[in-house]
């Protein structure tokens, strides 16, 4: 017999349906992602840290889940919501099915739920803190547990996720990437040495980093300036991570350090820390971007650009200072996709160009990195 699972947001909404995963109880910012592939992807994601995630791809699990398709050593989420988890993994790749991903995983699965009319709900209120449980299934606690459930603003989540320890990282991206994309990246005799700040980071952008022929060493999001000057880097990368960037101020601090003085690339968190360093602010968006379809306008090329994304928090502008430069705009709703320093070797995107799983249209940027070296 299925196993009864609710959803309660903290406006008195109850959604519920099937338990599928593991059996307990979570809270976290319940958010959805409009891409129709890459469920394992978003669940390795550590900039899900914090947060319930839901497709709105009505059918997800058909084709299994696989070791090599993950983008860190396990998934970071809360709690993953979807409308049919599929009975049967059809796939070549597969060696396992979803459910019992994240049963192994400890993650709380939802099915069964009208994704469509949650979607609309926090696309009209906006993302919402919520508790997703199998044990609890009374509605007035769960309401009450969401909203007492401390969200996302003002939480530093980086620590949550950085790894403890420094690596150097020489995987290269998979055979399948190279027989998909014609336009990966050509290989380079002479390596430049690239320090990569993990604040969380997707292990296809250290793969693409290494493709486009840079020597990587990952360090600790909380590594300092000077610990990262000691590694004598070519240049600098700032990666994605979880949540608020405002609380990571060891961070920003570090960044700041490091401007004028290195070659930096900074990717979705890394480009909010990027802005906040050169004193710009960040805001809370209403129900963010996530999905692998948002496009984008390149300011300098006038290319639009499909992209993959995956953030609840941007740089505002109306706070940029004269020295950065508005080089990307995402044409949803306007907000600053791209920043350039216009006077130091600096510059950073709000996407993903690694887009693990998503399209390609931005894989230019690791090369443009690997030039400004």
């Amino acid at each position: 017999m299925n196993q009864i699972a609710k959803l309660a947001l903290e406006d008195g909404t109850v959604y519920t349906g099937t338990a599928f995963g593991a059996a307990g109880e979570v809270d976290g910012e319940v958010v959805f992602n409009t891409s129709m592939t890459g469920y394992q992807e978003i669940l390795t994601d550590p900039s899900y840290r914090g947060q319930i995630v839901t497709m709105t791809y009505p059918e997800i699990g058909n084709y299994g889940v696989n070791p090599e398709d993950v983008e860190s050593h396990k998934p970071h989420l809360a709690g993953f919501i979807v409308r049919e988890n599929s009975r049967i993994a059809s796939n070549f790749r597969a060696q396992g099915q979803l459910r019992d991903y994240l049963a192994e995983h400890g993650i709380v699965g939802l099915a069964g739920i009208d994704t469509r009319a949650l979607v609309r709900r926090i696309r009209t209120l906006g993302a919402m803190k919520g508790v997703l449980s199998t044990v609890d299934l009374d509605d007035a606690r769960l309401v009450a547990k969401a909203q007492a459930s401390p969200g996302l603003v003002g939480r530093d989540l980086v620590r949550e996720v950085i790894p403890a320890e420094s690596r150097c990282w020489d995987e290269s991206l998979s055979r399948w990437a190279h027989l998909q994309d014609e336009h990966v990246s050509p290989r380079h005799e002479e390596l430049v040495h690239v320090v990569a700040l993990d604040y969380g980071m997707k292990w296809n952008i250290a793969r693409h980093l290494r493709d486009a022929g840079c020597r990587v060493t990952i360090l600790p999001g909380t590594a300092s300036a000077d610990e990262i000057l000691a590694h004598e880097p070519d240049g600098v990368f700032l990666s994605n991570g979880p949540g608020d960037p405002e609380p990571v101020t060891y961070a920003i601090e570090a960044i700041r350090g490091l401007l004028g003085k290195k070659p930096l690339f900074g990717i979705c968190l890394g480009h909010q820390l990027f802005g906040l360093a050169c004193g710009a602010k960040t805001f809370k968006l209403k129900f963010g971007h996530r999905g692998a379809n948002q496009p984008v306008l390149n300011m300098q090329t006038g290319r639009v650009e499909i992209t993959a994304q995956n953030h609840g928090f941007a740089v505002e502008e109306e706070s940029l200072p004269d020295e950065l430069e508005i080089t990307h705009r995402n044409l949803n709703d306007d907000t600053v996709a791209g920043l350039r320093h216009r006077e130091l070797p600096a510059f950073s995107v709000q996407y993903h160009p690694e887009a693990s799983a998503g399209p390609h249209d931005s894989r230019y940027l690791f090369q443009q990195f690997r030039a400004m070296m």
